[in-house]
This record gives structure tokens, sequence and C-alpha cells, in this order.
């Protein structure tokens, strides 16, 4: 604010009050629930209370907005989302005047104060400590380079050992907290912890703690979910889908899998206990075995307030919250390989927000596999068995890499001798009530195309060439909201044996063969 517009303020304020000074010292501070009707009040011309609704920060970049001169907990009522109504100068005339921005105008010799009591004479929403705290808010930001920190003064951002990266405002800067440094503990929000810069070739540990508690100055709100999004990732390759090199998560309240491999550009989102009920300390962890690949790491932190409206659902590991975009599972590349990229033991839930679309809700989500330039398999599940035609005597039985399926079991020779085989009963991708443009309905996918035709029984196939599913994908759609996908695969690719059938043995299922995992595109509607 320029001096010559302080002048300004100041003097209409002086000749408002000395109009109407006596009133003033007579009548008690103004109400905005209950105005008097004889009182005249020299803001009521500047006074309104808007209806406006507070937009969604659905983005997770921003989790931390609000008005940076309010108190929190009293302006906002995020039960209903209104904004109270507030003067037109609203908290910055209030703050100005209680941080003593007039007052210090007139010199100590002058014992006059017109605006001593001001403050409390206006319906202004208080924050008397900002100007002289500058960890009163931590709001989001985003620095010159694109990367996420939070608004404190020069000096704070020194304390906590990070680095300003553009402006925010009443002159604090954007502050980039980065750690590189195996285990350190961090409090601020929108953290980046990274790989350390020197590397071991034998077996190690590096981990970083999250601690989470309302206590601290910085974390103004409680905690109740944390969102990783990986910049960059790379570790080693699983082992016929078992990581060696792992990355996982202690301390939360969602199960999160174990992953490895390449992962730049995926996210997670789990629950973590209250931190207004009790403090909580979260644990990221990289185990790496000896002799592997240097790993390197870029992990963004977001530590999400409770009852905030851009928390992921119960129970999604994952979260979109647009109207199109695209789902890999861990480890997916397009890269042409003969190993395995598909992890073992992935047990999660992808979720989807409903988009509004012309003024009104998706009522439709489509899904469909993405292409490939450079090799890569976007769909490869599990693989499925194939049937030489005219021949199903049990030993000639092969297994097709190429071969949709959908269901748990395929049933080979004709009854009694029937033999039941596995397909997408330990490995698969649940899209509740998705079906193709004819009317096919399936519910589990697995196999090397995603396709709803039936595997069926390979008796009634036996002058097919297979009796398996198709070797093309296609799209699907579902309309069961709310939008979501499951992901689950099993411990191991290997062959699944069972012995003597009886309700104690696992089903049959053949070794999986270079599986990559998924995928896929999807579009609202």
């Amino acid at each position: 604010m320029s001096k010559y517009f302080q002048l300004f303020l100041a003097t209409t304020l002086i000749m408002l009050l000395q109009q109407h000074s006596r009133a003033c010292d007579e009548l008690a501070p103004f109400s905005r629930q209950q105005p008097s009707a004889d009182y005249f009040n020299p803001w009521l011309p500047f006074y309104y209370r808007p209806n406006a609704m507070i937009p969604d920060y659905a983005e997770f970049d921003t989790p931390f907005i609000e008005n940076f001169l309010i108190d929190t907990g009293n302006n906002v009522d995020e039960g209903n989302n209104q904004m109270e109504g507030r003067s037109i100068l609203g908290d910055l005339g209030a703050n100005l005047i209680n941080a003593g921005l007039y007052n210090n105008r007139f010199t100590p010799r002058n014992n006059f104060r017109p605006f001593a009591n001001l403050a409390n004479r206006i319906p202004f929403s208080l924050n008397p400590n900002i100007l002289n705290n500058p960890l009163a808010n931590f709001d989001a930001c985003t620095g010159t380079s694109d990367e996420s920190g939070i608004c404190t003064s020069g000096s704070s951002c020194t304390v906590f050992g990070g680095l300003p990266n553009g402006s925010c405002t009443l002159g604090r800067v954007c502050c980039i907290n980065k750690v590189t440094k195996c285990g350190s503990t961090v409090t601020l929000n929108n953290t980046y912890w990274q790989s350390p810069s020197t590397t071991t070739s034998a077996a190690s540990t590096c981990t970083l703690t999250v601690s989470l508690d309302t206590k601290l100055r910085e974390q103004k709100k409680p905690v109740c979910q944390i969102r990783l999004d990986f910049v960059s990732f790379t570790t080693a390759q699983p082992t016929a889908g078992t990581c060696t090199d792992t990355f996982q998560v202690g301390g939360a309240s969602t199960v999160v899998p174990i992953i490895c491999g390449d992962n730049a550009g995926q996210h997670m989102y789990f629950d973590v206990p209250s931190s207004a009920t009790t403090p909580t300390d979260v644990q990221l962890m990289f185990s790496f075995a000896a002799g592997t690949v240097t790993p390197s790491w870029n992990i963004k932190i977001a530590m999400l307030p409770c009852g905030a409206t851009y928390l992921a659902p119960k129970d999604c590991l994952q979260y979109f919250t647009s109207a199109t975009g695209k789902i890999k599972s861990f480890n997916w590349q397009d890269v042409a390989s003969t190993a395995t990229r598909q992890l073992n033991n992935q047990k999660y839930n992808i979720c989807f927000r409903t988009e509004l679309l012309s003024g009104s809700e998706a009522n439709e989500m489509c899904v469909s596999v993405c292409s490939v330039k450079n090799g890569g398999d976007a769909f490869s599940i599990t693989t499925v068995p194939a049937f030489p035609p005219g021949n199903l005597d049990t030993n000639a039985i092969s297994y097709a890499a190429t071969l949709s399926a959908v269901g748990t079991t395929i049933h080979y020779n004709p009854p009694p001798d029937t033999v039941v085989n596995a397909v997408c009963l330990y490995d698969y991708l649940i899209i509740a009530g998705a079906r193709d443009a004819t009317g096919i309905e399936a519910d589990r996918y697995c196999g090397n195309a995603l396709n709803p035709f039936p595997v069926g029984n390979a008796y009634y196939y036996y002058y097919s060439s297979t009796a398996g599913g198709l070797p093309t994908s296609i799209q699907v759609c579902t309309s069961i909201r709310p939008f979501k996908l499951t992901y689950q695969t099993d411990g191991t690719e290997a062959a699944i044996v069972s012995v003597p059938v009886n309700s104690n043995t696992p089903i049959a299922a053949a070794a999986d063969t270079a599986n990559t995992g998924f995928c896929i595109d999807y579009l609202e509607r």
C-alpha cells in the first residue's frame, strides 16, 4: 500500500469521525447482526453480505487454501460452503488498524488517537497477529519453477531449510521445501523427498518420517489424508513380479501395496489417523537389495486436512478428478519387454469423481486400452488357456498370450470328466457393470485383451481355434456410480497346481507369461 493511499484513508477516516465523534463515543460498538436504526454508521455504505458459494478445491496442490487474513474456524462454514458477510475493506482494514498503521502516523507528543478503538467498532474478522507473526498461515503456493510450496516469510523459510522460489502476499515468499537425506522428519505440507546424492551398492534402507500433530504451528488444521506424487521414481525391476527393491508406507490406516520399478507420474492417497485425535508418524521407506540398479526418486508429500472437499473417497488408493484421463498400474511402461512388469500383491481401488458435463453429472464412464508406440502391451494381466481344434485331451492344452478372458474359471473336457482351470480368479481388473456396444456384459477382466466376450466351456468350442476369448481389445462402459475400478494380483506368477480336487485345494491356474499390467484411457460422458 503506497504512502499516498494510506494518507488518503487516514484523512477520510478523520473527517468522518470528526463529524460523528460525539455519537460514536456514546453508542455501543456496531453489531452486524442487529444494527441500530438510530445509529448513523459511516461504514454502512461499504458493508455487504455476499451469498457466494466457496468453490471446490479439487486439485490437491492447494490443500490449505484460505483467506490469508482470516482466523480459521470462524469465517468459513465448510458444511454449507457459505461466506460470511464482511466490510468491503475486509480484514485488511482491521489488521492495518490493529497493527497501528494509522495510529503511528501521529507523533509521540500528540495524545490524540482518533483510531485507538476503531477496530472494535467495525464488523471485521480480526487477526491481529498476522503482520507480526509470519507463521500465522501456511497457504499453498506454486513457485516460479512450478514446484509446490508454502507461503511464509523469508526468514521462516530459511529456518525450515527451504528455498524461496516466487512470492506470496504481504511480502512473503513461496518456500519450496526439499529433503535429500535418509532418516529425516518432515512437518511441512508440500515437501519434496528426493533421493540422496550418494548411493551405496550394499543392501540398505532409506526412510522418511512424516510427523502429523496439530500442536505444530505449521499444521494449522488436523490432517486426515496424505497424497504422494511420484515426480520421479526408479528402482530395480521385480523378479517374476516380486519386488527386490521395495517402497512401502507404514502408519497409514489404508493398506498400501508395496511397489517398485518405474512409477514416475503415479500417485497415491492414503488415510491416516486424524491428527486432531492423536499425533501420528507415517513412515515412507525404501529397501534396496545389494547390487541392484541405482535408485532415484522425487516424491511430493501433500498433507490434506480433515473435512476438505478434495479428499479421496475412503479406501481409494488412487483418485482422478477430471472427465478424461489415463490410468496405469504401477510399473507399467510403454516398452517392449520379455520380463514380467506386473507387480504381485496389488490390491487397491481406483476411484473417479463424477464430473459435471454440460451442466449435469456424467452418467457413464467408458474405458479402452491406451495406444502404444514403443512396443509395450497395454493390457496383460494373466495368461489364458487355448485348445487345439478337435482335441480336448488335457495333455493337449496350451496357453495363449493374446486372448481376453472374463469370469473366474474355464472348463474343459466334457462332463463328467470336467476339469476346471482358473482364468481371472487370481489376477484381474473389476469394472462393475461394464458392457460393450452390443450389450455383452462382464465385471471381471483379465487376459491379454480387454473384451467382455465370454470364455465359455472348451467342450462347446470343440471345432474352434480356441476356448478363450478374443484377441482384440474394445471399449466397455459402465453406468454404475460412483465410478471405480478394482485391481488385484496374487503373490506369484508361477502356476498354481491343484491336487485331487476338494473344497480345501485351490483351483489350478497356468503360469503367467511376461504380464505387464494395464494402461487404460477413461472418459466420463
